[in-house]
């Protein structure tokens, strides 16, 4: 029996876990607190040599790429859980959302179903049903409906947001000002890699079905906007976007990039509503931000 993480003690018998997403800011967290609960760790990349900062945790690293189903192969083989946190954001290879978050989480499951794993764990957002009309929720949820009816054991975790995505807020801050879209008024509680990973893990363990999941603290943009002022130690100057001409930016951009104006609808719809969930963890986003800036 080992130590999380957050300090909390597990008892779960050990598990063979596959981690696909590894390289990315969630799936590193969680390669690190499985290890740190005892479970074995396998990890799937493209570029294992991205693996390096989280060497120390894992028992294996295979080389894959979910859209390419002849590498998949093997990699279940051995596997009691599979966790996938894969997804992308900035295009590649004029790799679509559906291409990647829908058909390669697809294609995953798809082997380890063939390779008899018990279990698989997969990650969308908060309210992602009612979200379709976004193009990289409605890849996740159309993923969800295939592991439902599926047949196999699994979980899904629905957090409100990333801290990573907030560095953007912090970067606004140290240049003077910070941008806002709306008031500014609405309500959110993300959460830090760390917290999120504890749920994961959680999941992997044994917690089925849905799984909303948010940090510990519910902040106004505008009070995050404060945040970021007193971290960069500038003082505030904040600038409010109007909804409307923000989606008319959208429609804009969509024009020239499907996939920038979808990723561009889906922070502003995150930003025109509130996104809450049950609470969470010990990262707070002061520390969050300081440690970004070195003042940690």
């Amino acid at each position: 029996m080992k130590p999380a993480i957050n300090g909390t003690k597990h008892e779960t018998p050990m598990q063979r876990v596959l981690v696909a997403g590894a390289t990315g800011y969630l799936g590193g967290f969680v390669a690190q607190e499985l290890k740190a609960r005892g479970h074995f760790v396998r990890a799937l990349a493209r570029s294992p040599e991205k693996l390096e900062r989280i060497r120390d945790c894992l028992d294996e690293a295979v080389e894959a790429e979910v859209t390419r189903p002849e590498t998949l192969a093997q990699v279940c083989n051995g596997i009691d859980v599979v966790f996938s946190s894969v997804g992308i954001t900035r295009q590649k290879d004029g790799m679509t959302f559906a291409d990647v978050d829908y058909q390669g989480n697809k294609n995953l499951l798809e082997a380890a179903i063939r390779a008899g794993v018990r279990k698989f764990v997969s990650v969308s957002v908060l309210n992602g049903p009612d979200l379709r009309h976004l193009d990289i929720v409605r890849a996740h949820e159309d993923f969800v409906d295939e592991l439902r009816a599926s047949g196999i054991e699994y979980a899904v975790l629905r957090p409100t947001g990333y801290f990573s995505d907030m560095g953007e807020m912090l970067e606004m801050a140290r240049r003077g000002r910070v941008w806002l879209i709306g008031s500014g008024k609405r309500r959110v509680n993300p959460i830090h890699g760390a917290d999120l990973a504890v749920a994961c893990a959680d999941a992997i363990e044994g917690a089925d079905g849905d799984i909303e999941v948010g940090g510990p603290e519910t902040m106004t943009w505008e009070e995050m906007a404060a945040v970021a002022f007193d971290a960069a130690g500038k003082r505030a100057r904040v600038t409010r976007i109007p909804e409307w001409l923000m989606w008319s930016a959208v429609r804009l951009v969509r024009l020239f990039s499907r996939h920038q104006g979808e990723l561009l609808a889906f922070f502003t719809t995150m930003a025109a509503t509130d996104v809450v969930a049950p609470p969470t963890g010990t990262h707070t986003l002061e520390d969050h931000f300081r440690q970004l800036g070195g003042l940690s």
